[in-house]
């Protein structure tokens, strides 16, 4: 699997997510804690950005799930 493939995976469990909550990309900012744009997690959610663990948990703690419930993806080969 390659990289872009991964990012755009996780991103749409994400907004899978986000919107299962009913929560808009304002919404789930406004929830998670420290400075973070709505631009980029739009960019997160396309996966056109690599996001860091920390921001990876800080959206999972937003959207009270687990972490490892955006990082299931199949890998095939890095």
């Amino acid at each position: 699997m390659e990289k872009q493939e991964i990012l755009i995976s996780v991103g749409s469990k994400i907004r899978e997510i986000r919107q299962e909550k009913g929560l808009s990309q304002l919404d789930l900012v406004g929830k998670m804690d420290g400075n973070i744009d709505v631009t980029n997690i739009s960019r997160i959610e396309k996966g056109r950005t690599n996001l860091t663990v920390y921001t990876l948990c800080r959206i999972a703690s937003a959207l009270e799930v687990h972490p490892k419930e955006f990082l299931d993806v199949q890998i095939k080969e890095l």
